[in-house]
């Protein structure tokens, strides 16, 4: 039998991950290499054998953090991941949603692009939503604060649409050229295709293109009845074909300005009161990376 690191977020899959954790440690005969994510202090020091696969599991949210706690320690391991999260759109973007075994990720989890929020950087693997998809994950976070067991995140969005959340100007700068738009509801930047439990608000976005550049896609000109009508095209990637009120923009440095300061979700964690967003191409990130460490050195 191989060597394994199994990772489990409690909080995932309604608190089942451990259960399933465990389970599978049994038909790899690695009861001893279970760990909860939320305990590990370094993964520095848990993750020394590098001939040993890491399994996860967990959703996106999970990933992202995982990521963002092992990005720049370089990990020699294989890395697969058990979807058991609620919205799993990465495995979604590999149109692999439905696995039932561990997939293995390795490969889609190097050259991430980062993004940049009141200076904090932060890698990530799906899209940076701005906009009235983080209000939904706010509302969802306060409604999970209260105990509420399933969160509806389809009628958080429509009552937002229509009575809580408010358009806004925005400016988009893009490899350095300035775009301005009114009536703003979405503004999200996407590594990948899907986003949101479903949502596809850049179809042709490729996470593995070769320039690695990202794609952000502006939803805007629309009073609420309006963005409503169209928002359910956003789940089949159809509401680009409505190109007066979708744009959708490419390139390797993204810069999203509101006018007003809302909330923003990376990767599906929510970031409050955010007014400004930076999202960077990998190749951009390694560069940044460098001169830091010669800056430091």
């Amino acid at each position: 039998m191989g060597k394994y690191y199994i990772l489990f977020n409690p909080h995932a899959g309604n608190g089942v991950a451990e259960e399933k954790a465990r389970e599978l440690a049994v038909v790899l005969s690695a009861e001893d290499s279970v760990y909860d994510m939320t305990a590990v202090s370094s993964y520095k020091n848990l993750i020394t054998d590098a001939d040993a696969d890491v399994i996860i599991l967990g959703g996106d949210g999970t990933l992202n953090r995982f990521v963002n706690d092992t990005y720049e320690l370089d990990l020699k391991n294989k890395i697969f991941i058990c979807p058991i999260g609620t919205g799993n759109d990465f495995l979604r973007d590999l149109g692999m949603e439905n696995a039932t075994e561990p997939v293995e990720i390795t490969k889609y989890l190097k050259n991430l692009p980062a993004c940049d929020i009141d200076g904090k950087k932060q890698y990530f693997i799906n899209g940076v939503g701005f906009g009235i998809d983080g209000y939904c994950c706010e509302e969802g976070d306060r409604q999970k604060a209260k105990n509420v067991k399933k969160v509806n995140y389809t009628a958080i969005a429509i009552k937002g649409l229509l009575f809580h959340f408010k358009s806004r100007k925005a400016k988009i700068t893009v490899d350095g050229v300035e775009y301005s738009f009114k009536k703003a509801w979405l503004a999200p930047c996407m590594n990948g295709r899907y986003y949101g439990g479903g949502m596809m608000p850049t179809p042709d976005q490729d996470r593995l293109n070769e320039e690695r550049t990202l794609s952000v896609m502006l939803y805007h000109g629309l009073g609420k009845l309006g963005a409503l009508m169209l928002f359910p095209k956003i789940f089949k990637g159809e509401h680009v074909k409505k190109t007066k009120k979708v744009a959708v923009l490419t390139g390797k440095e993204i810069i999203a300005e509101f006018d007003q300061p809302c909330a923003a979700q990376i990767d599906g964690e929510t970031v409050l009161n955010v007014s400004k967003c930076r999202f960077i191409s990998s190749k951009i990130a390694e560069k940044e990376a460098e001169k830091k460490e010669a800056v430091m050195a």
